[in-house]
């Protein structure tokens, strides 16, 4: 009796999962289709960088931020790297497009406390994710819904016209919020699909 109770608990639990993740998956496709129908083009990022900004543009645009010592290089010098203190803990940020037809169509950005350890919990990125949430919430407005990354989880995502910001946990420490162009992101998929046809025929 107990066994089938069991069952029948796990079956339904399952079901409601299902349920919800479909749900999700309903409401985003909605606002991606919606905001795409719109017409409306929003390429701003942060610091003055857009989506469709020129390599060129970005890399000069980049020393003059540098001057002006609100960015300097990151870790290993493979990104631009921010020191936030507007959070409720000293953070960085570091990030570097994704360029396609040498213009940016997608910004990688990487979240962190300055001070995490493994016994901060208050400094983990539960926390980071609520706070970046609102940081992202002071800078593009209101209107973010929790989905199912199919890597990553839990993620909240926001469809402005083009452009979509998917933010979402990674491990213990970081969180990472991911600017994408709607309107190029279908292109890039395609050429690298073409690209793996002419791998495939050469070989």
């Amino acid at each position: 009796m107990f066994k089938m109770n069991m069952s029948r608990i796990v079956f339904f639990t399952l079901i409601v999962v299902l349920a919800i993740g479909c749900g999700k998956k309903a409401r985003y496709d909605r606002m991606v289709k919606r905001e795409l129908a719109s017409g409306v083009r929003n390429d701003s990022l942060f610091f003055g960088i857009y989506f469709g900004m020129t390599s060129k543009d970005f890399y000069t645009h980049c020393w003059k931020l540098n001057k002006e010592g609100l960015i300097r290089q990151g870790s290993n010098n493979l990104s631009v790297e921010h020191d936030f203190e507007e959070l409720k803990h000293s953070a960085k940020m570091n990030f570097y497009p994704d360029f396609f037809e040498e213009k940016i169509y997608e910004m990688p950005v990487k979240f962190q406390y300055t001070g995490w350890s493994p016994w901060s919990k208050h400094m983990w990125s539960d926390s980071l994710q609520v706070d970046v949430l609102n940081l992202l919430e002071d800078w593009y407005g209101t209107g973010f819904i929790e989905v199912e990354h199919p890597k990553h989880g839990s993620a909240f995502v926001k469809v402005d016209g083009n452009r979509r910001i998917t933010m979402f946990k990674k491990g213990f420490e970081e969180v990472y919020v991911i600017f994408s162009d709607l309107s190029v992101v279908g292109k890039v998929d395609k050429n690298l699909s073409q690209q793996d046809e002419d791998t495939v025929a050469i070989k």
